[in-house]
């Protein structure tokens, strides 16, 4: 495991949140395996929060939450629930019902189960396009869906994983950008439609963060150099960058906030993107040309 993308126990004790802010709380986490996801769930763990770790690879899925289960107090704290495709709503479902009979309810949701690669529009298949939009968007409607009646009973909030790829034109990346645009849409709408039932719903749209699979696949060589001057602070995001924010979002402070997109990119997107800029045009060009 990189060890920048994992948090210790001083995100509590050098930290802004008190130790107990989550205790008697419970998170159902889809893509908890994955490294920004894990890392929000490490959050509110260290918090004093119980959660599932939902997930289709069953050895990662039980590594992350064995990891996870290391920083709470009561180390029967991280629940793994394996083999879980987010596409499939009765296997959502049933992930649901394994996480209540162990904990008794639900309070928060993440929805972070997500599929990305880089590839141009020319080479892009139709299922290859419907395969991330089924396991993005679809993914994140099955999982708000199946912990609906306990998001009910708890007042609970869900936050779903997005992106900022749909503000501008990123080369390679229109089949993601299509489904983060939905899953906004979606936590807008269930912000009104959820509202009146004490449920909150908003989306957080991480920036470049550094050390990460997806800033791998879409930097060049120098990225991290040329990418500074497209970044009004300066600096790549963290993973814990975004645990913080997540942390902000479940808490008692974000209690009136519903329908939100919390981008947490360093201002970045106000620049244009820097995604793809070695690969811009000529990359893409030989590419598609290939193609057509």
């Amino acid at each position: 495991m990189n060890t920048a993308n994992t948090l210790d126990g001083k995100f509590v004790t050098e930290g802004s949140w008190r130790p107990d802010l989550f205790k008697g709380k419970v998170a159902f986490v889809t893509g908890g395996a994955g490294t920004i996801c894990r890392v929000q769930t490490e959050a509110l763990v260290l918090l004093g929060c119980k959660a599932a770790i939902v997930g289709r690879d069953q050895e990662r899925t039980e590594q992350a939450a064995k990891g996870i289960s290391q920083l709470a107090k009561d180390k029967d704290a991280v629940l793994a629930i394996a083999n879980v495709d987010v596409r499939n709503f009765e296997q959502v479902e049933n992930a649901v019902k394994k996480t209540v009979e162990k904990f008794g309810k639900i309070d928060f949701v993440i929805a972070g189960a997500a599929g990305n690669f880089v590839c141009d529009f020319a080479n892009l298949s139709p299922n290859a396009f419907k395969s991330v939009v089924d396991i993005d968007l679809l993914g994140s409607f099955n999982t708000a869906k199946a912990c609906l009646k306990e998001l009910k009973k708890s007042k609970g909030s869900i936050l779903f994983v997005s992106a900022t790829f749909h503000y501008y034109g990123v080369p390679f990346q229109g089949h993601v950008g299509a489904a983060k645009a939905g899953i906004d849409a979606l936590a807008k709408n269930l912000a009104v439609e959820l509202g009146p039932l004490g449920i909150r719903s908003n989306c957080i749209a991480p920036g470049a963060i550094d050390n990460t699979e997806g800033l791998k696949r879409l930097a060049g060589k120098k990225y991290k150099e040329k990418a500074l001057a497209k970044i009004p602070l300066q600096r790549l995001g963290s993973t814990r960058d975004i645990a913080e924010s997540t942390v902000y979002i479940f808490s008692p402070a974000a209690s009136y906030v519903t329908g939100t997109v919390l981008v947490v990119d360093g201002g970045m997107w106000h620049l244009g993107t820097y995604f793809g800029h070695e690969l811009y045009p000529e990359a893409l060009i030989k590419s598609m040309t290939s193609k057509l």
